[in-house]
Order: structure tokens, then sequence, then C-alpha cells
């Protein structure tokens, strides 16, 4: 009898497949919106396992404390804002309508309250193009640019740790460990290598897949492998003129 294969296994949530708590210290996210101006005190900047930024603990002038990456440049007892009225100054959080065009922000949250979805990564930023009536635009860092709504809070400023990939894994076991603490899957083998039990493009002798490696969205897990919902699977044709 064969065993199910990696993505089946995956999908049972067992402790194999879980990022590790261990170590956590909290999310990374924004207090709930309020009306007046806030002002804050940075207390702590601290590691925590799967994030490749600092974490920093700010604690409110009315006693509430939440956690969020860090921005590069901040440092212990800066002082931080959040509001519609704070000014427009490397680490304060303010709706995006109010913050003018060209500035660099990260943070950023994809609906109002949300406690910040977008531009979270180490090094990443957005920019904000235009604000037209109740919505603003924004370029990601992938390029493509959203329209958010005014109310939506960002930071000011790039999330810190901008030059971590730029040093390469020199052991395996160093890929290992990052890789456990998210929760990702490490060592990826190539399906053809696999055996037909193990992999739907597992067996034969040529190491061809014997079949399209593009599947659909909706595949079951265990058939769910390769090019999944591919617009397209290989070089385009470039047209004649």
């Amino acid at each position: 009898m064969g065993k199910k294969i990696k993505v089946q296994r995956r999908g049972r949530g067992t402790s194999q497949f879980r990022a590790q708590k261990a170590n956590k210290i909290a999310p990374s996210k924004y207090p709930k919106i309020t009306q007046d101006d806030l002002n804050g005190v940075i207390k702590k900047l601290q590691h925590e396992p799967g994030r490749g930024a600092p974490l920093v603990s700010i604690n409110l002038e009315t006693g509430e404390k939440y956690y969020v990456s860090a921005i590069e440049g901040t440092y212990i007892n800066q002082n931080i804002a959040i509001g519609p009225g704070v000014p427009v100054k490397v680490g304060n959080v303010l709706p995006l309508g109010n913050i003018p065009e060209g500035t660099m922000v990260c943070n950023i949250e994809l609906r109002p309250g949300d406690g910040g979805k977008i531009a979270k990564s180490s090094g990443s930023f957005a920019t904000v193009v235009s604000h037209i009536n109740d919505k603003t635009t924004v370029k990601l860092p992938s390029k493509r640019s959203v329209t958010l709504s005014n109310n939506s809070r960002a930071t000011v400023g790039i999330i810190s740790g901008g030059g971590r990939r730029e040093k390469p894994y020199m052991k395996a076991g160093d890929v290992h460990h990052a890789k456990r603490a998210k929760g990702h899957i490490y060592p990826i083998a190539h399906g053809v290598k696999m055996t037909a039990a193990s992999h739907p493009h597992g067996g034969g002798r040529h190491r061809r897949p014997g079949k399209s490696t593009t599947v659909s969205r909706h595949a079951p897990p265990g058939a769910k492998v390769g090019l999944i919902a591919a617009r397209n699977s290989g070089k385009r044709l470039r047209k004649r003129n």
C-alpha cells in the first residue's frame, strides 16, 4: 500500500507542515482606528523567527501596546504618532488620503481597520501616486497599481532589513531552519524524479511527465501539482509583422 503524496499530506494540517509557534511574539498590526491622534514610544526592537525584519513594540499614551515591523531609521525611545492630523514623518501612521503624492509608505491597509496587509516584507515599500475623490492610487512593490480608500492607514517609510536577501545561504542547514520557521516545504524534489506512486509526474525512464503539467485551480489535492491555473506554459511565439 502506497502513502499519500506530499501535497495530500500537507493539507492534513499536521505539525510537520505547520509553521513553528515557539518564540513567536505577536502579530504585526495597527491598533483599532480612533478619531483622535495618538502618541506612542518605541520600547523594544525584537527578532521573531520567520520574520525578515525586526519587530517593534510601541506603547501608546492610552496604555495600549501593539507590534509592527520596524521602519528603516527608527530607534528605541523614538516618538511615534498615529492619526489623520500627525506630521508626515518616518515612522508615523496616517490615512492614505493625508499622505502627499510621491511619498514612500509601507504596511498599508487593504481595507480601513484591517491592521495592515500590503508591503510588509523586509525592504519593501509602496508609493502614493495620486488622490482622486475618496480614493488613493498606490504603486505596489510589484509595480502594479491599486486604488484604495483614503481611510486606509499606512506608515511613512520603508520596512527595515532591505539587504537581507543579498547574503546567500552557505549551508543546507541554514535553509532548513529558515524554511521550517515559515512552514515552507524544503527540500523540494522534482516530481519527474519520483516513482509513479509518489507523484503524478513520476515513473517512466526518460524523466518526462508524460502528461500536461498545467492543472486546474480547482484540482483536488494529489492532482494539484505543476503549473497551477497557468496562463501560459512555455515560450510565447513572437508575432511576425
